[in-house]
């Protein structure tokens, strides 16, 4: 076991006690810090328990001679990335260290020991801790609650085996850390030993603090004065609407039938509110919603029928979202005949929401049909979660796309606070806002298209006629190999696909324990296990990017190296795709691409896996086949019908894993159990040639770019010249105005010198964009031609293992870029620029054509 050693331990040092410590608690929620803050203080200051703290409390009590303040900050939610994370969230974490003026000595960053410290975790953890700075980590220790679920082991143990991700942070506080058992508060010897790790912490930053930059502050201030000025408004106006909606619904019959869709995300809590404007109180199954259904009950005398939607990915556009999900959503409009009266856009307020969060709003409701949106109320949940701030400060701190989004609703919006489920009022007031709309439409419901109906209809036909169909070669095939089939004593897999899509997960599940973390993994990972009596072997690999343009060689040498870590060969190749996401050309592409590296023997060795398989329902995995893009039925073809459901919620199921193990089996026999087992030279040839293509894709883009910039050069040289042309005939004319009246030549003369300094003006700044632009084209010349001459224009891609056929490859490669050195750029009938290839270049000929297939928009990446 490694032994940590604090920067200073307790007692290496002579100790010199601060006589007032002012310390921060951070970390996510239900960590304890309310909890720790009261066993610091020794008395309860702090609510903690099932009380959530929502916004920073400071409280201060002298403990052991000495004052202790101490603020209690909200804890964050599992956010990876700092885009997440809501504005008025990150301005208030930002805002914690003025709290304590003139800032605080320590930052205690608590973590749970009762629970697993994850690489998701640490993430959530990096990423607050970049809003205050690198220097943070400077004045961070790491205290741990729970203590008493150590048991026999020391704090140490419990770093150690916890793995990475917990180590990484521990040592980015400098191994600073402490232990607390808050139930055990009349302990006061771990409150006084904390107290001298943060002595001799204070000593070691030469009694320094951490201080917030006046200048940040002030900026957040201002946002902060701007957002309530803008929130205040937004109240005035919502509330002006709302008073004319009731003076529509008092002057009108109330409606008897109600009808209501409710549309959103996964994991907004559409559920939840559909039960809470129902009044259902019993508990959720925890299923996700996966197909339009109706509830119906009563709300006082009116009888409401409310439909709850499968929620699409949050941040996905409709074009990522499966088609299964899509038509659900379309047909939710029909389950409530002859149509909805109002659509509750369901978002959270607990989550940030941007531009990509807009997106996939819009072209989700979009599939609607035209006037959904002045039927749309955007309803809020979470509530409880905004703290002091009220709901119109959440839509103006988080910019402009959730105010876009509330514009486009008509600014018809409310707020559930989910903490007080029972409470009727804002139930009461979302109805009284749902009638109002219902009033303003005048009491119409929203009419759906009928084709709609129609499309979904036919398709519903089609998608079960190939689904049988699929079905029955499924299991014919399964006849022909049923007596032939042999169990393996030892399997070994090979895992790829898309990042995100659950490869890791699956591997997880397959070994039925937790080996692979869940999160963006760069290297190959192997790991072993006994399964169902059978010895498994399964490799990780890195997921590539979506787009093939996104790839890059140093993932595409590390999937590569995957092949080599089973010298044997391998009984399968899984391809893990989602059936929660879309999978269509680019997808396939891509996958292709990577595919392609191996050579064609590894279709008669791929399995397709379907990961998230609670997503199918009760909708068969061949029904979601038929349903998706062509692509999808390509790839399952390519793989001969071989594929397979996980549900990696259900790691206990271990009749998913053994049915996978006996399809595999299956196939090993039906290819007379040969493994795919790929000349490893070839498939480094085939890399090569994969970024040699590249690379003359990025040198035709650049040639084109700098032929386009040469051109645009000369075009404005000619109008510099025109420009200069006019400016003389100008002057030429004034001289003119010798011979006429007076008056008349003066303000002739005055009009024609104003419009002579103009085009002086126009032509000094064109004389500076012409030389930019030259020295542009220059510099891309010199970056070109002398590459093109002796070598690559980018870093070739050489193996650590040289061969005569990749050198000959090398070779190639280089005429071609030496041709391509003097290759002719000119325009065709629509003047568009062409390239010259000329027929006799030896060069047309030989390459593929998809050699040439030139997508010069493609961004490429750094390798």
């Amino acid at each position: 076991m490694t032994t940590r050693k604090m920067e200073n331990d307790p007692g290496e040092l002579k100790r010199i006690s601060v006589p007032e410590v002012r310390l921060i608690l951070i970390g996510g929620r239900w960590a304890g810090k309310s909890s720790s803050g009261n066993t610091i203080l020794r008395s309860e200051r702090f609510e903690c328990g099932r009380i959530r703290t929502v916004q920073s409390e400071l409280r201060h009590q002298d403990v052991e001679g000495r004052t202790l303040i101490v603020v209690d900050a909200p804890g964050w939610s599992s956010s990876l990335s700092l885009t997440e994370i809501p504005e008025l969230d990150k301005q208030r974490f930002k805002l914690n260290p003025s709290k304590c003026s003139p800032g605080p000595h320590v930052f205690l960053l608590v973590i749970p020991i009762d629970s697993a410290f994850s690489v998701e975790q640490k993430m959530t953890v990096e990423e607050h801790m970049k809003l205050l700075g690198e220097r943070v980590w400077k004045y961070t220790m790491v205290l741990f609650t729970c203590g008493d679920f150590l048991g026999e082991k020391t704090i140490e143990q419990h770093i150690e085996s916890e793995g990475e991700a917990l180590k990484s942070v521990t040592e980015r506080c400098r191994n600073r850390y402490h232990v607390f058992n808050n139930k055990e508060r009349s302990d006061s010897a771990q409150v006084t030993l904390l107290l001298e790790k943060i002595d001799e912490m204070v000593h070691h930053n030469h009694s320094s603090y951490y201080e917030t930059d006046e200048q940040t502050l002030n900026i957040i201030k201002e946002k902060q004065r701007g957002v309530m000025e803008r929130a205040q408004h937004r109240r005035k106006r919502t509330e002006e609407q709302r008073q004319q909606m009731k003076s529509l619904i008092s002057e009108a019959r109330t409606i008897q039938k109600l009808q209501i869709i409710l549309l959103g995300s996964r994991n907004v809590g559409k559920t939840s509110l559909g039960n809470a404007i129902l009044g259902i109180k019993e508990r959720e199954d925890g299923k996700r919603t996966a197909e339009s259904v109706a509830h119906r009950g009563f709300v006082g005398k009116t009888e409401v029928t409310l439909v709850d939607t499968p929620g699409w990915w949050k941040g996905f556009p409709a074009l990522d979202t499966p088609e299964a999900i899509k038509e659900e959503v379309m047909r939710s409009m029909f389950v409530c005949p002859p149509g909805p009266h109002v659509f509750l856009l369901v978002l959270d307020a607990d989550a940030s929401f941007n531009a990509k969060h807009l997106d996939a709003v819009t072209t989700h409701l979009e599939l609607l049909g035209e006037g959904v949106w002045k039927h749309t109320i955007t309803v809020f949940t979470r509530g409880d979660w905004l703290g002091a701030h009220t709901i119109e400060e959440y839509i103006e701190g988080e910019g402009e796309a959730l105010q876009s989004l509330v514009e486009q609703c008509g600014n018809r919006y409310h707020v559930v606070d989910n903490k007080n489920a029972d409470d009727g009022t804002q139930i009461t007031e979302l109805l009284e806002k749902i009638m109002g709309t219902v009033a303003a439409n005048g009491w119409s419901h929203f009419v759906p298209d009928d084709q709609i109906r129609v499309t979904i209809e036919e398709r519903r036909i089609r998608v079960e006629q190939g689904a049988k169909q699929r079905q029955s070669q499924v299991k014919a095939k399964m006849q022909t190999f049923k007596d032939s089939r042999n169990k393996l004593q030892e399997v070994r897999l090979v895992l790829l696909g898309q990042k995100t899509f659950g490869k890791s997960a699956t591997g997880n599940t397959l070994l039925r324990k937790e080996v692979f973390a869940t999160c963006q993994n760069e290297y190959c990972q192997v790991e072993e296990g006994e399964v169902a009596g059978r010895r498994i072997t399964v490799i990780d690999t890195p997921g590539w990017y979506m787009n093939v343009s996104q790839c890059n060689q140093k993932t595409d040498e590390e999937i590569v190296r995957s092949l080599s870590l089973s010298p044997l060969g391998f009984h399968a190749v899984l391809l893990v795709v989602p059936l929660d996401l879309t999978f269509g050309d680019v997808q396939l592409a891509t996958l292709e691409d990577h595919i392609n590296l191996f050579d064609d023997s590894v279709w008669k060795h791929t399995v397709v896996v379907f990961t998230y398989g609670d997503k199918l329902a009760d909708k068969s995995v061949e029904e979601h086949i038929e349903r998706e893009p062509h692509a999808l039925r390509r790839l399952v073809d390519k793989s001969d019908n071989r594929y397979h459901v996980i549900n990696n919620m259900k790691k206990t199921d271990l009749t998913q894993v053994t049915k996978l193990f006996e399809k595999i089996e299956e196939m090993v026999s039906g290819n007379n159990g040969r493994l795919f087992c790929p000349d490893m030279n070839m498939v480094h040839v085939r890399l090569e040639e994969k970024f040699s293509r590249r690379q003359l894709k990025y040198v035709l883009k650049q040639r084109l770019e700098e032929e386009y910039r040469r051109r645009e050069v000369e075009l404005k040289k000619d109008f510099m010249k025109t420009l200069v042309a006019l400016q003389a005939e100008i002057k030429e004319n004034v001289t003119s105005t010798k011979h006429k009246p007076l008056v008349m030549a003066i303000g002739q003369k005055k009009k024609e010198s104003n419009i002579d300094l103009k085009i002086s003006q126009m032509i000094e700044e064109l004389e500076k964009d012409i030389a930019r632009s030259s020295q542009h084209v220059t510099s891309s010349m010199e970056f070109l031609i002398p590459s093109l001459s002796g070598g690559s224009p980018v870093p070739s891609v050489h193996s650590s293992e040289p061969s005569l056929r990749r050198k000959k490859a090398n070779s190639n490669f280089d005429k071609v870029l030496g041709w391509l050195s003097t290759l002719k750029i000119s325009t065709n009938m629509e003047n568009q620029l062409t390239l010259n290839f000329s027929q006799t270049s030896g060069y047309r000929s030989n390459l593929p054509q998809d050699d040439f297939d030139i997508d010069t928009t493609d961004d490429i990446p750094d390798d």
